[in-house]
């Protein structure tokens, strides 16, 4: 990359030059490189990458625009608040899209969770539920919900009641128990070990006891 004054004898230049030379402005420099046109050899790896993404890509986008229990902003929240906890720096739908690519590239299922929402708040019955997105063939089939007063140590778990393909909860009276009121819970749903979703968990939520 070279720099330049006065470059094409003007202030400024910037785009291509007969597919050899591109002008720009870089740091507040005018710059030049050589045009280089991007490699795509459309391996059979590459395609199936490239078909993994664009399922996941459209599920979130069905999921977001349907009518009922769709994905909303509190699930993108949590899905945000799972990559800080994880360590990444991704937005969201990277999150959301990582963790359904992850189980594709496994064969295992994935999910996305909609609507995550604390049904019944009580320090001594306190129950999330989610709704569930997923393929309708490899689906959750065990899994509990984790709590605790930190995204990074939810050391408290309930086994959750699955209705495959619609949603995650707790029953009445089988929630956790043993909270302190006014305090702010975090709760997140994981599917269990050897499950068919395994690693597809959700996003971290939280709510406050009552």
């Amino acid at each position: 990359m070279a720099k330049l004054k006065a470059p094409l004898f003007s202030f400024a230049a910037s785009g291509k030059l007969a597919d050899a030379l591109v002008f720009f402005n870089w740091k507040g420099l005018n710059v030049v490189r050589s045009h280089v046109t991007p490699s795509n050899p459309k391996t059979a790896l590459q395609q199936t990458q490239r078909g993994y993404m664009g399922t996941i890509v459209d599920a979130i986008h069905t999921a977001q625009a349907r009518a009922t229990f769709p994905l909303v902003e509190v699930d993108q929240t949590a899905y945000s608040a799972l990559a800080t906890t994880l360590g990444k720096v991704m937005t969201w739908f990277n999150m959301a899209c990582k963790l359904g690519l992850d189980g594709l590239r496994l064969s295992d299922g994935w999910t996305l969770y909609c609507t995550g929402a604390m049904v019944n708040p009580s320090k001594d019955d306190f129950r999330p539920s989610a709704y569930i997105t997923d393929n309708g063939v490899l689906q959750i089939g065990d899994g509990k919900f984790y709590l605790g007063t930190s995204p990074t140590n939810l050391v408290l778990s309930e086994v959750a009641t699955i209705v495959a393909g619609s949603h995650v909860l707790l029953d009445p009276a089988a929630g956790f128990s043993g909270l302190i009121a006014a305090t702010k819970y975090y709760w997140q749903f994981r599917p269990d070990a050897g499950d068919p979703c395994e690693g597809a968990d959700s996003g971290i939520y939280y709510a406050y006891a009552t």
